[in-house]
């Protein structure tokens, strides 16, 4: 009877938190609109009392990675003191990489700045040389520093107990040195877990089904493919598939080696763009666009209009840093699981230092592209054109020289990041609803990876993507606060260390 009763509370996780996704696809389905409604109603509420809330964490949480990594503490290994990284530099930053950003490099890689550019903030007029350099630095900073710092202070904080302190790897472990071992085992601790397992299978799903948006209509634009439900299905089927058959095969034989490939193929992509576009101009676009952004950054970190028009700032900042926020217990458990034998130093540098400048270098080349291309539309063509950004990439690129070439790239490289991170959530999720295991059974990983797809599904027939996304943003308001929690109980944690030995 006791381990029944055991066995039954370390399900608790999964039990509930399946429930309350089901109902929430349920809502979603059933009566769409008024789901619309009111998650709408309440992301309008959240962005416009507590835009300055997001904006100072945010940069509160840049200050901390980047603070503690070169402080003291810098030095502690995520793990006993003679332990060595699981995996090499390459393996660990492409699966980091492929979990962290995934499928939104592409999708939003030549929309985004296409969209700025048509549809800038308040007093910069649309389709200027002005616009155009706001473009290229406000996705340097969504890009950036930020969402990573984001990553890196649920990461960190879960390695650091997970693999230093011998605790299960779950998002209530980091309240230990607050609620005591007894107080994150009971209601409370449970509480946390279920609630980031619903924030992470909220964002995994409308990021999947804007994945299989995109390639559905990138195959439509090329070759004239239905984009239907029907192709959505299939799409969506196959690719649950081949996630389902990775994520079962374990990190070392599935993730790591679809991480790597996607990596190299990224690469190829890029370098074949880069040659492909106004190489000079890319080169120019980068130099000046990593200037604005350092420049601007304190500005644009807490930048807000209270006295004047604000809606971009609401719409595209707020937005976006609500979004990570709402990915961080899912990328961060990832990170951590990945980091074991790494020091604090070396973490925070590879989570925020490296990517970030692999970001702002793919945002500089396809913004580049983007903006190089643009001027064969007009204004109003342009806006039309950002406004569908699921195609955006391929009519934008299908202006150059090898732009059939670049576009059926681009559809390999949305089908494998679709893969990794459908691939790494279903680990996470599986791993949250585990009690921490870092290696979960097969039976939960199958169970996730179905409900993703069909959430990801049901949400796009229903047109309820839009809406599953705005819900998990909001749900993120309360988990920045978890996060600047998990901020001091680290701290106070790592206090209690002594100095580690010379090495």
């Amino acid at each position: 009877m006791p381990e029944e009763k055991s066995k039954k509370n370390k399900n608790l996780v999964f039990y509930i938190s399946a429930a309350i996704s089901l109902f929430i696809v349920m809502a979603g389905a059933l009566d769409g609109n008024s789901f619309s409604q009111v998650t709408s109603f309440l992301l309008s509420f959240v962005s416009e009392k507590f835009a300055w809330l997001y904006l100072i964490v945010m940069l509160l949480f840049v200050v901390f990675c980047l603070g503690i990594a070169f402080s003291r503490f810098g030095s502690i290994r995520l793990g006993p003191d003679d332990l060595k990284p699981q995996y090499s530099t390459i393996s660990w930053f492409a699966m980091l990489f492929c979990a962290g950003m995934g499928v939104g490099l592409v999708f939003w890689g030549i929309s985004e700045p296409l969209s700025h550019y048509v549809s800038p903030a308040a007093g910069i007029e649309p389709g200027t040389p002005e616009a155009a350099e706001f473009s290229i630095r406000s996705c340097l900073m969504h890009w950036g520093v930020h969402p990573w710092a984001a990553y890196g202070v649920v990461g960190l904080g879960l390695a650091y107990f997970q693999f230093r302190k011998g605790r299960p790897g779950l998002i209530s472990s980091l309240f230990e040195p607050m609620l005591g071992e007894k107080g994150t085992r009971g209601p409370i601790g449970k509480t946390i877990d279920i609630f980031s397992v619903i924030v992470t299978i909220a964002g995994v799903a409308a990021s999947l089904g804007m994945g299989a948006l995109q390639i559905c209509g990138g195959l439509n634009y090329l070759w004239g493919m239905p984009n239907n439900a029907t192709v959505w299905l299939i799409v969506i089927v196959v690719i649950c598939f081949i996630y389902l058959l990775s994520a079962t095969s374990g990190l070392d034989k599935g993730v790591k080696l679809l991480s790597n490939f996607n990596l190299c193929l990224a690469g190829i992509f890029l370098v074949v763009a880069f040659i492909s576009g106004p190489s000079i101009q890319i080169l120019e676009i980068l130099t000046t666009g990593v200037g604005d952004y350092i420049s601007h950054f304190i500005t644009d970190s807490l930048g807000l209009a209270p006295f004047g028009d604000d809606s971009w700032i609401l719409s595209w900042r707020v937005f976006y840093w609500a979004w990570w926020i709402a990915w961080a217990p899912f990328v961060g458990i990832f990170i951590a699981r990945i980091s074991k034998g790494h020091t604090i130093r070396e973490f925070m540098l590879g989570v925020i230092v490296v990517p970030s400048i692999a970001s702002m270098i793919w945002f500089s080349v396809f913004g580049g592209v983007g903006l190089h291309a643009a001027g064969a539309f007009s204004l109003e063509r342009l806006g039309e054109i950002a406004a569908v950004p699921e195609t955006a990439l391929f009519v934008m690129l299908n202006e150059y020289p090898l732009g059939t070439l670049l576009c059926v790239i681009a559809i390999v490289l949305l089908l494998i990041f679709f893969i990794t991170s459908a691939d790494s959530a279903t680990f996470v999720l599986s791993m949250m609803s585990s009690d921490g295991n870092i290696d979960p059974p097969n039976s939960k990983k199958i169970i996730w990876g179905i409900l993703q797809a069909t959430i990801a599904y049901v949400l796009l027939i229903t047109g309820g993507i839009k809406s599953l996304q705005t819900a998990s943003i909001v749900a993120a308001f309360p988990f920045a606060i978890i996060m600047v929690l998990i901020c001091i109980n680290l701290i106070k944690e790592l206090k209690k260390e002594v100095k580690p030995k010379k090495q």
